[in-house]
């Protein structure tokens, strides 16, 4: 199933940000490439850095122009012959709304299960609205990309049911909390940039590893705005041998 190859050049979704006070004033959606790798021959040497603007933000009166992935993944991560996760891999997490809706619709993801998040940001703002048919793939892309931003897609999931509970780690304190019993992993790779690192690098790729041991389905994002994009697959990378 296609998605994104496309820009955003309206004040939408996340062009919106200081679109007024910016000179460039378009960011790229990058398409999507799908992957299958077994776990014992695991590296992420096919993911490149994108060279078109994802996200633009005005930063201290500075416009800071931040390049992405030249596409998004989706990667089938082999683990033996009766196993195996299903990893989506892309820059700006607003689409992590599109993967949950278009697994649903697949059949990979049922209704009702926990969102783990772990994130530098809670992501739970609210979108202007909740005006989309789930079940409708190509409603579902128009609103993960004009209505939904970095901030604010989470709530519509939890809005139609997708998740029946989630549980933010975001600190020291929530590492600390108890794994739900049946969740699908939400990852966002700027939990290891250096602005996080009050809490020891290693303990947090330990547990994060663990989280990733109990799931078969993962929405990861590197976040450009955020954390260096050569960090974020480096960690990814490492949390995944």
């Amino acid at each position: 199933m296609s998605y994104g190859g496309f820009y955003l050049s309206d004040p939408i979704g996340n062009n919106e940000f200081s679109f007024n006070e910016r000179e460039n004033r378009k960011i790229y959606v990058p398409s999507l490439i799908r992957k299958e790798i077994h776990i014992d021959n695991f590296n992420l040497d096919f993911v490149k850095l994108g060279e078109i603007p994802s996200f633009i933000e005005i930063e201290d009166g500075v416009e800071r122009v931040c390049y992405g992935l030249e596409h998004m993944y989706e990667i089938d991560l082999i683990i033996d012959a009766e196993k195996k996760k299903k990893i989506f891999l892309f820059d700006n997490h607003n689409h992590a709304f599109y993967f949950w809706c278009r697994s649903i619709i697949s059949g990979h993801l049922k209704k009702g299960k926990s969102l783990l998040h772990v994130d530098q940001h809670k992501d739970t703002r609210f979108p202007s609205d909740f005006d989309v048919d789930i079940s409708n793939i190509d409603d579902v892309v128009n609103y993960t990309n004009r209505v939904l931003n970095v901030g604010n897609f989470i709530q519509p999931a939890m809005n139609f049911g997708i998740f029946s509970e989630l549980v933010i780690v975001d600190s020291k304190y929530g590492l600390d909390l108890d794994m739900p019993s049946d969740y699908i992993l939400d990852l966002d790779l700027d939990f290891f940039s250096r602005d996080m690192d009050y809490i020891d690098l290693d303990f947090r790729i330990n547990r994060v590893k663990e989280y990733i041991q109990e799931t078969d389905l993962i929405t990861v994002a590197t976040s450009p705005y955020f954390i260096e994009q050569e960090r974020a697959i480096d960690m990814f990378e490492r949390l995944l041998k």
